[in-house]
């Protein structure tokens, strides 16, 4: 295991912290990002089979996007904010500095396996810490090419890329070093874990898990609109997607028009055979592959269900008759397996959101705002979109993270600058007045104090 004290002496010796030093790492780190693009192709089709477009879009497109969002505000970003000053502190001012936090450790995941590893330490590199990065392990070709990345356009004491089983190096790397963050993102199971060797270190942590982010269709839905939506984000990365509908819930009045629809759209999108789609993102292992195929045995198969191990494809797939203690319905699915359900009334389908609380996301499609602020209250989420899905993700406006099981903190844009910092809140005093109303003997002062502080 490399040491990781240099990381520690180089952030004390203040060379992160200057504002034309992380943007110049952050445009170095855009330049390799886009000479190697070809290369992070390479590695994500060796991966997860993802065509170039899907790449781009899903991974290498987003993390340029917020690179240039980050090089754009961090002057602003890293300016005092000022506040406004109680009474009892007049005349002094108040502000509020963004300090960097130290030496922080990113942890990525498989599914998205450059782009959710990146986009966390794009928000470090402008927080102004020193980092170390590890890349998923089930992503073997992706972690290589982001560990060479790393190695090629940062010194060791800056940035550290460690490869390797994430069971085995992260308590190697939390043994004899305390990181002043640690971000992870992947299974709640694991984050688990992760949270508990951070709080034995008082290390604070966000959290990006999962859960199982239900979507509701309702009667006056646009039912071509939603059919279409929710296939595309069921389906892209092979359904390896924490964003994505992880069951459906359909107004029964448009159901059988909702079943049609989707089954159309998703022809549409990946053609009759999906399995001779060499677009259509495989299953990332054999662990993942027999985890889903489990599953297809728990309901009946309304479209797809095919399944080839050899080559780790399992069909786009939407099924009924699901029972809500079936495992499909117990565990984040994260595969390409829709359960489908259908209710007349709202109570019966918030009772079964009820089984899984605090989703990381929640979808709605209804054309009826009453109706739309009724699900927002009633179903409390990390993230929702409104007749759409996945898509609030891509909007580094917007913060995103857990609540609950799903996670903790949030990330993306400014958001993710506010977690790789901490804010400081400074005060500063004049000495021109300095009244002996502030100092002792109080005796006599009450009356006065009570009217001041209140």
């Amino acid at each position: 295991m490399p040491p990781l004290t240099p990381l520690r002496q180089y952030f004390q010796s203040g060379a992160t912290r200057p504002v034309g030093f992380r943007m110049a790492q952050l445009k170095k780190l855009k330049q390799a990002i886009l000479s190697h693009e070809q290369e992070i192709y390479q590695a994500l089709r060796s991966d997860l089979n993802k065509s170039p477009e899907e790449a781009w879009v899903t991974e290498i497109g987003l993390v340029i996007k917020e690179i240039n969002n980050a090089i754009r505000h961090l002057p602003d970003w890293v300016k005092p904010e000022r506040v406004g000053t109680d009474i009892v502190n007049l005349p002094s001012s108040s502000f509020v500095v963004r300090d960097p936090l130290g030496t922080v450790l990113v942890i990525g995941p498989w599914n998205f396996p450059f782009m959710l590893t990146i986009l966390p330490v794009i928000g470090a590199m402008a927080g102004g810490n020193t980092i170390v990065v590890k890349p998923s392990e089930f992503a073997p070709a992706t972690s290589a090419l982001i560990s060479k990345i790393i190695q090629a356009i940062f010194p060791p004491e800056y940035m550290l890329c460690v490869e390797g089983e994430g069971a085995v190096v992260v308590p190697e790397l939390m043994k004899d070093f305390r990181f002043d963050h640690l971000f992870y993102t992947g299974s709640t199971a694991v984050g688990k874990i992760i949270y508990k060797m951070a709080a034995e270190q008082l290390i604070p942590v966000t959290l990006e898990l999962g859960g199982k982010g239900p979507c509701v269709v309702e009667a006056d839905a646009n039912i071509r609109v939603a059919a279409r939506r929710i296939a595309v984000t069921k389906f892209s990365n092979g359904g390896q997607m924490c964003v994505s509908p992880d069951y459906v819930l359909v107004h029964e009045s448009v159901r059988e028009q909702f079943i049609a629809e989707f089954k159309k759209a998703t022809v549409q999108f990946f053609g009759e055979d999906p399995k001779n789609n060499n677009d259509y993102v495989r299953i990332i292992n054999h662990r993942q592959f027999d985890r889903l195929t489990k599953y297809l045995a728990e309901g009946h198969i309304l479209m797809g269900g095919e399944h080839d191990r050899e080559r780790l494809y399992i069909d786009p797939t939407l099924m009924d008759q699901v029972s809500p203690d079936a495992m499909v319905m117990k565990e984040e699915i994260f595969g390409p397996i829709l359960p489908l359900f259908s209710f007349t009334d709202a109570k019966e389908a918030r009772q079964l959101i009820q089984q899984n609380p605090d989703p990381l996301c929640f979808y709605i499609f209804s054309n009826n705002s009453k109706t739309i602020k009724e699900w927002q209250e009633a179903v409390p989420a990390g993230t929702s979109c409104i007749n759409n899905a996945s898509w609030q993700f891509t909007n580094h406006h917007l913060p995103f993270g857990g609540r609950g099981a799903s996670g903790i903190g949030k990330y993306h844009g400014h958001f993710s600058f506010e977690t790789f910092t901490h804010p400081r809140s400074v005060l500063k005093t004049p000495v021109w007045f300095d009244p002996d109303i502030k100092y002792p003997p109080m005796k006599g002062k009450l009356g006065l104090f009570r009217k001041v502080i209140r």
